[in-house]
């Protein structure tokens, strides 16, 4: 298993390289790229600050509180769309039959698709994120502990890691479904969007399947609670802030499952 991960991380290494190279060659187009990335993602932080220059607070949160749920899930699932979010492409490798090519490849498969068309720019997400998130953090009405404060990074590295298992699952669900990338981006895009507004605007139903179904809460709505002081979404126990990396580690492995039964149920198109 170890011999396996290292040769499916220098695989990833090298086809991610090879993009990188690709992409840096002009480096003003680049460098373009990146900044109106960043921009047209800032959009979404400034529809929630036209929000309040309507209202004081949003299902009872404020500015800074909303600007943390924000960017903790824009950084986090920004980490995850650099390293995987070429992984929705695959449905059309499936149904145009180029699939079977990485087959072929001595190389992991899941590492071969990870990094097709590894998309450096994607860096202006991050770094949307990673401003709104120093705003949040130096804005927020917060008494700090050694507690609080080491759960951010926990936070943002495993909400990046439980965003990259959604992408992955939704990659092994297109070995069903074929191309059905719409689908997976409702739940990572989508899943994104989500938790960049408080739990307490959403139904009691969807907060629900968000945490035991599909467990995006624990990205930041839980934690962060036990951060601001917040009750927590269903009333769960207040040990629920740290287990964000019991989650994500459950998570990787039911997504790794998942992918494994999708490879071996794939069936060429012929073509």
């Amino acid at each position: 298993m170890p011999s396996r991960l290292g040769e499916g991380l220098r695989a990833y290494r090298m086809i991610a390289g090879m993009w990188i190279r690709s992409t840096t060659a002009y480096r003003t187009s680049f460098a373009l790229t990146v900044v109106g990335n960043l921009l047209i993602t800032g959009l979404d932080f400034a529809a929630i600050l036209l929000m309040f220059s309507q209202v004081d607070s949003l299902g009872g949160w404020t500015l800074p509180e909303v600007a943390l749920l924000y960017g903790l899930a824009a950084t986090a699932f920004g980490l995850a769309d650099l390293l995987l979010g070429s992984m929705d492409v695959l449905g059309g490798r499936i149904r145009d039959g180029s699939f079977d090519v990485l087959l072929v490849r001595p190389a992991p498969v899941l590492a071969q698709v990870g990094a097709d068309h590894f998309a450096l720019r994607r860096l202006g997400r991050i770094t949307q994120g990673v401003l709104v998130l120093g705003y949040a953090l130096a804005a927020v009405d917060v008494e700090w502990t050694a507690a609080k404060v080491l759960l951010v990074p926990v936070m943002v590295i495993c909400g990046g890691v439980i965003f990259s298992s959604v992408f992955v699952a939704g990659a092994a669900f297109q070995f069903v479904a074929q191309d059905a990338a719409e689908v997976q981006n409702a739940f990572t895009y989508g899943g994104n969007t989500l938790l960049q507004y408080p739990p307490t605007v959403f139904g009691t139903d969807l907060v629900r399947g968000v945490t035991y179904l599909l467990p995006l809460a624990f990205v930041n709505w839980v934690p962060a609670a036990y951060v601001l002081g917040r009750p927590y979404p269903l009333g769960l126990p207040e040990w629920a802030a740290f287990a964000p990396p019991v989650v994500a580690a459950g998570f990787v492995l039911v997504a790794g499952l998942a992918w494994r039964a999708g490879l071996r149920a794939y069936r060429s198109t012929g073509s």
